[in-house]
């Protein structure tokens, strides 16, 4: 079924397995029945992470930020804006490198913020530093 799409909750990390055309249609989860998508970022642990970046079908933007981090906290109201422009086209997350260091070593995070796009388990692009609304949306664009 090539047009089928599997979308992980971002609440109970389960696989759910929509057809394309109904990703705008406020889905929810089969398993917690809460919503897909809540045009808000998710806060992800690791085991959320990974099965987020290897198991949706669709781009997943990752906002790797520290909450001790000045431009971090500066960037996050426009995260937020975007994450309600970007999805249900792209899944929008933050991970607190802080609370997950290992997986910050292992995609070599060397500068906070850093924005990345991934689809199919892959890393298609990094963004080092803030960013406003406009730059983040048209930045993911531009590499889905």
């Amino acid at each position: 079924m090539s047009n089928t799409q599997h979308i992980v909750c971002p609440r109970c990390n389960a696989v759910n397995r929509l057809r394309a055309d109904r990703l705008g249609d406020n889905p929810s989860c089969g398993k917690c029945h809460r919503d897909l998508f809540t045009a808000h970022p998710t806060d992800l642990t690791a085991s959320g992470f990974q099965k987020q970046i290897e198991r949706s079908d669709i781009p997943v933007l990752v906002d790797f930020w520290a909450p001790w981090c000045g431009p971090c906290k500066m960037m996050a109201p426009a995260f937020e804006q975007a994450a309600a422009r970007l999805e249900p086209r792209v899944r929008v997350v933050k991970l607190n490198t802080e609370n997950e260091q290992a997986i910050a070593a292992k995609y070599r995070i060397q500068s906070i913020p850093t924005l990345a796009v991934f689809r199919g388990g892959r890393e298609l692009a990094r963004q080092p530093g803030a960013m406003g609304m406009q730059d983040i949306i048209r930045w993911v664009e531009s590499h889905i």
